[in-house]
């Protein structure tokens, strides 16, 4: 986690939301960083929507690659 003032603070802001979440994509986040990021999920609908469009495109791009066929080329 950054060593900030904005990380000492009970909920983090938007902002932190969205590093945590783009962090979550490549690696598990520890627990203080689970329970921050869910207290603030539980009251801003605007991250909770921004969350669950990284998780549906993060799961669109692996299925793509695990159903053996190659995404279609756009034509000079």
């Amino acid at each position: 986690m950054r060593d900030s003032p904005r990380s000492n603070r009970l909920l983090p802001d938007c902002e932190e939301i969205h590093h945590l979440t783009m962090k979550a994509m490549d690696r598990p986040l520890g627990w203080t960083e689970r329970v921050r990021m869910r207290g603030h999920l539980l009251i801003c609908a605007a991250c909770t929507r921004f969350d669950a469009q990284m998780r549906l495109m993060r799961s669109a791009m692996h299925r793509m690659g695990q159903d053996g066929e190659e995404p279609p080329r756009s034509r000079p």
